[in-house]
Protein backbone atom coordinates (compact mmCIF):
# COMPACT_ATOMS: atom_id res chain seq x y z
CA UNK A 1 0.00 0.00 0.00
CA UNK A 2 1.27 3.37 -1.11
CA UNK A 3 1.75 6.09 1.20
CA UNK A 4 2.29 9.88 -0.10
CA UNK A 5 1.93 13.06 1.76
CA UNK A 6 -1.10 15.35 0.93
CA UNK A 7 0.22 19.14 0.33
CA UNK A 8 -2.60 20.56 1.36
CA UNK A 9 -2.49 23.26 4.45
CA UNK A 10 -4.71 23.02 7.78
CA UNK A 11 -7.89 25.10 6.81
CA UNK A 12 -8.48 26.18 10.46
CA UNK A 13 -9.35 29.65 9.78
CA UNK A 14 -11.77 28.69 6.56
CA UNK A 15 -13.71 26.28 9.13
CA UNK A 16 -14.12 29.09 11.59
CA UNK A 17 -16.14 31.00 8.90
CA UNK A 18 -18.32 28.73 7.64
CA UNK A 19 -21.35 27.88 8.57
CA UNK A 20 -21.55 25.30 11.63
CA UNK A 21 -23.22 22.30 9.32
CA UNK A 22 -20.69 22.56 6.46
CA UNK A 23 -17.94 22.10 9.50
CA UNK A 24 -18.60 18.38 9.61
CA UNK A 25 -17.75 17.78 6.28
CA UNK A 26 -14.20 16.16 6.39
CA UNK A 27 -12.39 17.94 3.56
CA UNK A 28 -9.32 15.16 2.67
CA UNK A 29 -9.87 13.68 -0.56
CA UNK A 30 -8.85 10.44 -2.35
CA UNK A 31 -8.91 8.63 1.32
CA UNK A 32 -9.27 4.55 0.24
CA UNK A 33 -12.41 2.94 0.93
CA UNK A 34 -11.94 0.12 3.99
CA UNK A 35 -14.38 -2.73 4.10
CA UNK A 36 -15.49 -4.51 6.65
CA UNK A 37 -17.56 -7.11 7.80
CA UNK A 38 -20.99 -6.21 10.12
CA UNK A 39 -21.38 -7.93 13.37
CA UNK A 40 -24.60 -6.00 14.65
CA UNK A 41 -26.01 -8.32 17.06
CA UNK A 42 -23.49 -9.96 18.63
CA UNK A 43 -24.03 -8.69 22.22
CA UNK A 44 -26.99 -10.51 24.14
CA UNK A 45 -28.46 -8.62 26.88
CA UNK A 46 -30.16 -10.26 29.58
CA UNK A 47 -33.91 -11.51 29.05
CA UNK A 48 -36.64 -9.14 28.73
CA UNK A 49 -33.76 -6.48 28.55
CA UNK A 50 -32.53 -3.69 26.61
CA UNK A 51 -29.73 -1.60 25.42
CA UNK A 52 -30.47 2.19 26.22
CA UNK A 53 -28.04 4.78 24.74
CA UNK A 54 -25.00 3.07 24.02
CA UNK A 55 -22.59 5.46 24.41
CA UNK A 56 -19.49 3.87 25.40
CA UNK A 57 -17.67 0.63 25.34
CA UNK A 58 -14.37 -0.97 25.73
CA UNK A 59 -13.02 -4.14 26.15
CA UNK A 60 -10.16 -6.10 28.24
CA UNK A 61 -7.27 -8.80 27.38
CA UNK A 62 -10.14 -11.40 27.74
CA UNK A 63 -12.27 -10.13 24.86
CA UNK A 64 -14.82 -9.10 27.11
CA UNK A 65 -16.88 -6.32 26.48
CA UNK A 66 -18.25 -3.96 28.69
CA UNK A 67 -21.31 -1.45 27.80
CA UNK A 68 -22.33 1.59 29.52
CA UNK A 69 -25.35 2.95 28.57
CA UNK A 70 -28.00 4.93 29.82
CA UNK A 71 -31.04 3.07 30.71
CA UNK A 72 -34.44 2.47 32.65
CA UNK A 73 -34.49 3.86 35.24
CA UNK A 74 -30.56 4.89 35.13
CA UNK A 75 -27.39 4.27 34.02
CA UNK A 76 -25.72 0.77 33.61
CA UNK A 77 -22.74 -1.01 33.39
CA UNK A 78 -23.14 -4.21 31.32
CA UNK A 79 -20.22 -7.00 31.14
CA UNK A 80 -20.14 -9.77 28.30
CA UNK A 81 -17.77 -12.33 27.22
CA UNK A 82 -15.83 -12.93 24.61
CA UNK A 83 -18.73 -14.38 22.42
CA UNK A 84 -21.25 -11.59 23.21
CA UNK A 85 -23.19 -13.57 26.20
CA UNK A 86 -24.02 -11.35 29.06
CA UNK A 87 -22.10 -12.10 32.43
CA UNK A 88 -23.26 -9.66 34.79
CA UNK A 89 -23.81 -5.73 35.58
CA UNK A 90 -21.48 -4.16 37.36
CA UNK A 91 -22.32 -0.91 40.05
CA UNK A 92 -25.98 -2.10 40.16
CA UNK A 93 -27.42 1.53 41.71
CA UNK A 94 -23.83 2.98 42.50
CA UNK A 95 -23.85 6.88 43.86
CA UNK A 96 -21.58 7.88 40.49
CA UNK A 97 -24.10 6.58 38.08
CA UNK A 98 -26.43 8.88 36.62
CA UNK A 99 -25.93 9.64 32.87
CA UNK A 100 -23.10 7.46 31.35
CA UNK A 101 -20.81 9.29 28.54
CA UNK A 102 -17.55 7.11 28.63
CA UNK A 103 -15.86 3.40 29.46
CA UNK A 104 -12.28 2.73 29.43
CA UNK A 105 -10.23 -0.50 30.58
CA UNK A 106 -6.41 -0.07 31.46
CA UNK A 107 -3.17 -2.12 31.32
CA UNK A 108 -4.51 -3.95 34.09
CA UNK A 109 -7.93 -4.43 33.18
CA UNK A 110 -9.85 -2.28 35.40
CA UNK A 111 -12.69 -0.92 34.69
CA UNK A 112 -12.54 2.74 34.06
CA UNK A 113 -16.40 5.33 34.15
CA UNK A 114 -16.89 8.92 33.15
CA UNK A 115 -20.25 9.93 34.07
CA UNK A 116 -21.55 13.04 32.72
CA UNK A 117 -24.37 13.43 35.32
CA UNK A 118 -22.51 13.01 38.48
CA UNK A 119 -19.19 14.56 37.59
CA UNK A 120 -18.00 11.99 38.49
CA UNK A 121 -14.39 9.57 37.14
CA UNK A 122 -14.71 6.02 38.49
CA UNK A 123 -12.03 3.16 38.99
CA UNK A 124 -13.14 -0.55 39.23
CA UNK A 125 -11.24 -3.33 39.31
CA UNK A 126 -11.83 -6.75 37.57
CA UNK A 127 -14.08 -7.73 40.34
CA UNK A 128 -16.38 -4.68 40.00
CA UNK A 129 -15.13 -3.20 43.38
CA UNK A 130 -14.50 0.46 43.56
CA UNK A 131 -10.72 1.25 43.89
CA UNK A 132 -10.65 5.25 42.78
CA UNK A 133 -12.95 7.78 42.60
CA UNK A 134 -12.23 11.23 40.43
CA UNK A 135 -14.47 14.51 41.20
CA UNK A 136 -17.45 14.66 43.50
CA UNK A 137 -21.38 14.37 42.24
CA UNK A 138 -23.30 17.46 43.37
CA UNK A 139 -25.31 16.95 46.23
CA UNK A 140 -28.97 16.66 45.89
CA UNK A 141 -29.07 20.45 47.77
CA UNK A 142 -26.79 21.39 45.04
CA UNK A 143 -29.90 22.05 42.99
CA UNK A 144 -27.10 21.59 39.74
CA UNK A 145 -28.49 22.19 36.56
CA UNK A 146 -27.42 20.10 33.42
CA UNK A 147 -27.22 23.40 31.14
CA UNK A 148 -26.00 26.43 32.87
CA UNK A 149 -26.81 29.96 32.55
CA UNK A 150 -24.21 32.77 32.28
CA UNK A 151 -20.36 32.69 32.36
CA UNK A 152 -18.62 29.01 33.96
CA UNK A 153 -17.20 29.69 37.34
CA UNK A 154 -13.33 28.98 37.57
CA UNK A 155 -12.15 25.41 37.23
CA UNK A 156 -11.07 23.43 39.71
CA UNK A 157 -8.37 20.74 40.44
CA UNK A 158 -10.40 18.18 41.71
CA UNK A 159 -14.05 18.91 40.62
CA UNK A 160 -15.52 18.16 36.99
CA UNK A 161 -18.20 19.84 34.60
CA UNK A 162 -19.87 17.33 32.80
CA UNK A 163 -16.38 15.58 32.13
CA UNK A 164 -16.06 12.97 28.80
CA UNK A 165 -13.61 10.74 29.12
CA UNK A 166 -10.59 9.12 30.54
CA UNK A 167 -7.54 7.92 29.63
CA UNK A 168 -4.16 6.44 30.40
CA UNK A 169 -0.42 6.21 29.70
CA UNK A 170 2.11 3.64 29.97
CA UNK A 171 3.13 5.31 33.57
CA UNK A 172 -0.22 4.87 35.00
CA UNK A 173 -0.72 8.67 35.01
CA UNK A 174 -4.54 9.64 34.26
CA UNK A 175 -6.28 12.29 31.45
CA UNK A 176 -9.49 13.20 31.75
CA UNK A 177 -11.29 15.44 28.81
CA UNK A 178 -13.51 17.84 30.86
CA UNK A 179 -16.10 18.24 28.96
CA UNK A 180 -19.63 20.40 28.13
CA UNK A 181 -18.81 22.97 30.48
CA UNK A 182 -15.31 23.03 31.30
CA UNK A 183 -13.09 22.72 28.37
CA UNK A 184 -9.84 21.57 29.62
CA UNK A 185 -8.05 18.02 29.55
CA UNK A 186 -6.51 17.35 33.24
CA UNK A 187 -3.33 14.85 34.33
CA UNK A 188 -3.80 13.35 37.08
CA UNK A 189 -0.58 10.71 38.82
CA UNK A 190 -1.12 7.09 39.37
CA UNK A 191 -2.56 7.97 42.89
CA UNK A 192 -5.26 10.85 41.65
CA UNK A 193 -3.17 13.56 42.13
CA UNK A 194 -3.14 16.71 40.29
CA UNK A 195 -0.65 16.99 37.75
CA UNK A 196 -1.65 19.69 35.05
CA UNK A 197 -4.01 21.19 32.75
CA UNK A 198 -4.63 22.36 29.37
CA UNK A 199 -8.01 24.64 28.86
CA UNK A 200 -9.45 26.07 31.35
CA UNK A 201 -13.92 26.85 31.82
CA UNK A 202 -13.53 29.07 29.24
CA UNK A 203 -13.40 27.71 25.45
CA UNK A 204 -11.20 28.71 22.71
CA UNK A 205 -9.65 27.88 19.59
CA UNK A 206 -5.47 28.62 20.15
CA UNK A 207 -3.47 25.48 20.38
CA UNK A 208 -4.01 24.26 23.99
CA UNK A 209 -7.55 25.62 23.94
CA UNK A 210 -10.51 23.62 23.26
CA UNK A 211 -14.52 23.64 22.84
CA UNK A 212 -16.45 20.61 24.10
CA UNK A 213 -13.27 18.17 24.37
CA UNK A 214 -15.25 15.23 23.51
CA UNK A 215 -13.06 12.29 23.85
CA UNK A 216 -9.38 11.76 24.67
CA UNK A 217 -6.87 8.55 24.22
CA UNK A 218 -3.07 8.17 24.89
CA UNK A 219 -0.44 6.38 23.10
CA UNK A 220 1.93 4.50 24.03
CA UNK A 221 4.61 7.35 23.60
CA UNK A 222 2.23 9.50 26.44
CA UNK A 223 0.59 11.22 23.50
CA UNK A 224 -2.99 12.84 24.47
CA UNK A 225 -5.15 12.45 21.79
CA UNK A 226 -8.14 14.89 22.15
CA UNK A 227 -11.63 14.71 19.99
CA UNK A 228 -12.02 18.69 20.22
CA UNK A 229 -15.79 18.24 18.82
CA UNK A 230 -17.14 22.25 18.45
CA UNK A 231 -13.70 23.35 17.23
CA UNK A 232 -14.12 20.63 14.20
CA UNK A 233 -10.74 18.99 14.96
CA UNK A 234 -8.53 16.95 16.80
CA UNK A 235 -5.69 17.68 18.93
CA UNK A 236 -2.37 15.90 19.54
CA UNK A 237 -0.55 16.99 22.89
CA UNK A 238 2.93 15.99 24.75
CA UNK A 239 2.70 14.12 28.42
CA UNK A 240 2.69 17.50 30.21
CA UNK A 241 -1.15 18.48 28.06
CA UNK A 242 1.26 20.77 25.70
CA UNK A 243 0.01 20.86 22.54
CA UNK A 244 2.03 19.46 19.37
CA UNK A 245 -0.39 19.88 16.39
CA UNK A 246 -3.60 19.87 15.36
CA UNK A 247 -5.31 17.92 12.62
CA UNK A 248 -8.42 20.10 10.90
CA UNK A 249 -9.26 18.51 7.61
CA UNK A 250 -11.11 14.99 9.30
CA UNK A 251 -14.02 16.20 10.14
CA UNK A 252 -16.00 17.04 13.60
CA UNK A 253 -13.76 15.24 16.09
CA UNK A 254 -16.61 13.34 17.87
CA UNK A 255 -14.13 10.47 19.19
CA UNK A 256 -10.85 8.96 19.18
CA UNK A 257 -9.64 5.48 19.90
CA UNK A 258 -5.72 4.72 19.49
CA UNK A 259 -5.42 0.74 19.19
CA UNK A 260 -3.08 -1.57 21.48
CA UNK A 261 0.26 -3.37 20.79
CA UNK A 262 3.77 -2.04 19.26
CA UNK A 263 2.00 -0.63 16.15
CA UNK A 264 -0.39 1.39 17.32
CA UNK A 265 -3.55 3.12 14.95
CA UNK A 266 -5.58 6.24 15.47
CA UNK A 267 -9.54 6.19 14.90
CA UNK A 268 -11.00 8.99 14.36
CA UNK A 269 -14.88 9.55 14.30
CA UNK A 270 -16.52 12.25 11.93
CA UNK A 271 -19.90 11.44 13.26
CA UNK A 272 -23.03 12.33 12.33
CA UNK A 273 -24.81 14.69 14.82
CA UNK A 274 -27.35 14.46 17.42
CA UNK A 275 -30.80 14.91 15.49
CA UNK A 276 -29.60 14.16 11.92
CA UNK A 277 -29.49 17.61 11.13
CA UNK A 278 -30.95 18.12 7.15
CA UNK A 279 -28.51 17.24 4.83
CA UNK A 280 -25.64 15.77 7.87
CA UNK A 281 -26.05 12.18 6.36
CA UNK A 282 -24.65 13.25 3.13
CA UNK A 283 -21.48 14.79 4.45
CA UNK A 284 -20.43 13.22 8.06
CA UNK A 285 -20.31 9.78 8.99
CA UNK A 286 -17.31 8.06 8.11
CA UNK A 287 -14.44 6.70 10.30
CA UNK A 288 -10.93 7.63 9.79
CA UNK A 289 -7.74 4.90 10.00
CA UNK A 290 -4.31 6.69 10.83
CA UNK A 291 -0.68 5.89 11.43
CA UNK A 292 0.66 7.95 14.37
CA UNK A 293 2.23 10.56 12.31
CA UNK A 294 -1.33 11.67 10.61
CA UNK A 295 -0.93 9.27 7.51
CA UNK A 296 -4.15 8.18 6.62
CA UNK A 297 -4.46 4.30 6.16
CA UNK A 298 -8.45 4.48 4.70
CA UNK A 299 -12.30 5.15 6.19
CA UNK A 300 -15.25 2.92 6.75
CA UNK A 301 -18.37 3.25 7.35
CA UNK A 302 -21.90 5.38 6.47
CA UNK A 303 -24.40 7.15 8.55
CA UNK A 304 -28.11 4.96 8.45
CA UNK A 305 -30.98 3.86 10.49
CA UNK A 306 -30.11 -0.05 9.10
CA UNK A 307 -26.90 -1.90 9.77
CA UNK A 308 -24.29 -1.78 8.51
CA UNK A 309 -24.97 1.76 8.84
CA UNK A 310 -24.71 3.59 12.32
CA UNK A 311 -26.45 6.61 13.79
CA UNK A 312 -24.26 8.98 15.83
CA UNK A 313 -20.91 6.73 16.89
CA UNK A 314 -20.89 8.06 20.20
CA UNK A 315 -17.32 5.49 21.27
CA UNK A 316 -15.64 3.20 19.96
CA UNK A 317 -13.33 0.04 20.87
CA UNK A 318 -10.39 -0.43 18.90
CA UNK A 319 -7.75 -2.64 20.79
CA UNK A 320 -7.63 -4.84 17.92
CA UNK A 321 -6.90 -2.62 14.84
CA UNK A 322 -9.21 -4.85 13.05
CA UNK A 323 -11.98 -5.25 14.61
CA UNK A 324 -13.93 -1.83 15.62
CA UNK A 325 -16.84 -1.89 18.36
CA UNK A 326 -18.83 1.18 18.59
CA UNK A 327 -21.58 2.23 20.41
CA UNK A 328 -24.26 4.09 18.87
CA UNK A 329 -26.19 6.83 20.75
CA UNK A 330 -29.51 7.15 18.33
CA UNK A 331 -30.04 3.72 17.15
CA UNK A 332 -29.06 2.25 21.20
CA UNK A 333 -26.83 -0.58 19.66
CA UNK A 334 -23.82 -1.62 19.35
CA UNK A 335 -21.96 -3.05 16.09
CA UNK A 336 -18.88 -4.90 15.70
CA UNK A 337 -16.80 -4.12 12.49
CA UNK A 338 -14.18 -6.28 11.24
CA UNK A 339 -11.44 -4.59 8.38
CA UNK A 340 -10.24 -5.66 5.67
CA UNK A 341 -7.12 -4.51 3.86
CA UNK A 342 -8.07 -1.07 2.53
CA UNK A 343 -8.19 -0.54 -1.31
CA UNK A 344 -4.94 0.58 -2.32
CA UNK A 345 -4.98 4.38 -2.69
CA UNK A 346 -3.62 6.45 -5.94
CA UNK A 347 -1.91 8.78 -3.13
CA UNK A 348 -0.76 8.53 0.60
CA UNK A 349 -2.57 11.37 2.41
CA UNK A 350 -2.12 12.95 5.51
CA UNK A 351 -4.35 15.11 8.17
CA UNK A 352 -3.93 18.66 8.18
CA UNK A 353 -2.08 19.26 10.75
CA UNK A 354 -0.65 22.51 11.64
CA UNK A 355 2.07 22.75 14.19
Amino acid sequence: MKKTLLSSLAVAAVLAAAPALAQNKATVTGVPEIKFTSVPNFLKPPPGQYLGESVAVATNSKGYVYVFHRSAPTTKLWEFDANGNFRREIGKDYYGFEFAHSVRVDKDDNIWTVDEGTNMVTKFSPEGKVLMVLGRRDPPLGLAAATRTGPNPPDQNYIFCRPTDVGFDPQGNIFVSDGYCNNRVVKYDKDGRFVAKSGSEKNGKELGQFFLPHGLQVDNNGHVWVADRTNFRYQELDNNLKPIREFTNIGVGWTVCVSQGPHQYVFASNSNPNGNAPGSWDITGEIYKMELDGTIIGKFGRPGKVVPGFQVVHMMDCRNPNEIIIGEIESWRVQKFILQQPQAANSTIKAAAAQ
